[in-house]
């Protein structure tokens, strides 16, 4: 076997053993720590709802800015009128 297909055996029985522990959880930390799938305490919930509170936060905030970026400048413009109003007076 030259140093080839050596090198080409290794890469395909890492890439299959990569597939299968992504298929089947089991993913660890670099320090041995297990954060499977199937891990479900109290923590994990209750930064879940904490995250999705926060979603929902910016989703609204985004609703905001995109509803002021399309509006038309009319009131702008008409604040901007006022102003100039203001100005002209003794």
């Amino acid at each position: 076997m030259n140093p080839f297909e050596m090198v080409v055996l290794i890469v395909i029985v890492v890439t299959i053993g990569k597939v299968l522990q992504a298929r089947f959880g089991g993913v660890r930390h670099k320090r041995g720590h297990d954060f499977g799938p199937g891990r479900d305490d109290g923590a994990t919930e209750n930064e879940n709802r904490r995250l999705r509170e926060e979603l929902t936060a910016m989703k609204d905030r985004l609703a905001v800015l995109e509803r002021l970026a399309t509006d038309s400048n009319d009131s702008g413009a008409r604040l901007d009128r006022e102003i100039e109003k203001l100005r002209d007076r003794p």
